[in-house]
Parts: C-alpha cells; sequence; structure tokens
C-alpha cells in the first residue's frame, strides 16, 4: 500500500493534538503582531500587512509551493500553526440547536506576523519561491530579508 506524505502533512498541520474546550468563540483580530514579527531562523521571511484567518490548507498549499520551487534546496520554517477551530452550520438549517459541528482550523494572523521563513538558498530563488507562495495567501503580504 502506497502512502502519499503530503496527505500525512496535511493531517499532521490540521489538528493539533489535543485542546482545552472543543468549540471556541470567534475573538477579534485587531491590532499589530508583538510576537512572531522577526526573523529568527532563516535569512528571508514572508510577512503578514493585514489581518486575517488563514486555513491549515492555505499554509499547507503555501509550504508545498516553496518546496516545489526551492527544489528541496535550503530549509524552510512555517511559522503559524493552525489551532483555532471554526465551526459550520449546514445549509438551509433553521436557527437554534446550537454551534455548528467541527468545520475546518485556521491560523489567527495579524498585521506583522512572520508567515514562512527560508535559508539555505540564494535570495533570487527565496524571492521567487515566496512570491509564489505570497499569491496562496488570502492577504497581502511582503518579502523581507535579515539585515546582518
Amino acid at each position: 500500500m502506497k502512502i502519499d506524505k503530503s496527505f500525512n502533512i496535511i493531517a499532521m498541520l490540521s489538528v493539533p493534538k489535543r485542546t482545552r474546550f472543543r468549540k471556541q468563540h470567534r475573538g477579534r483580530m485587531k491590532g499589530k503582531s508583538c510576537r512572531g514579527n522577526r526573523i529568527c531562523f532563516g535569512r528571508y521571511a514572508l510577512q503578514a500587512l493585514e489581518p486575517a484567518w488563514i486555513t491549515a490548507r492555505q499554509i499547507q498549499a503555501g509550504r508545498r509551493a516553496i518546496t516545489r520551487y526551492a527544489r528541496r534546496g535550503g530549509k524552510i520554517w512555517v511559522r503559524i500553526f493552525p489551532d483555532k477551530l471554526v465551526t459550520l452550520r449546514p445549509t438551509e438549517t433553521r436557527t437554534g440547536s446550537g454551534k455548528g459541528s467541527l468545520g475546518y482550523w485556521v491560523s489567527v494572523v495579524k498585521l506583522g506576523r512572520i508567515l514562512y521563513e527560508m535559508g539555505g538558498v540564494s535570495e533570487t530563488v527565496a524571492r521567487a519561491a515566496i512570491s509564489i507562495a505570497a499569491s496562496k495567501m488570502p492577504i497581502r503580504s511582503q518579502f523581507i530579508r535579515l539585515e546582518i
């Protein structure tokens, strides 16, 4: 039996090992990101310029785009994790009868948050790979590099 490696990573990214509560409130995305807004691991990064919820599928699509463009060269760090549960109600249901069932997992991203980091490749490769990943994201973002 053949096992698809990309499926295992999707499963790994899509669900936290355990959560404190089964369902969560929506919350707000006000203000700037005070943590995770500096490059820590690599030399190049993708930084969010507006707040949004980024789904596990979108995170995975960006990671795969970077990996494919870099042709397994260098190293990639994913700096966000989908740990917030979004519930969905079935269409054409009446109001009441409680909160919806499990829908999908998202990561809450604020202004200035680093989404991906990259190292071990040239700037031209990193810029092209990160721009492809940026097109997969539902928000405006910018390429930044670590100034030494």
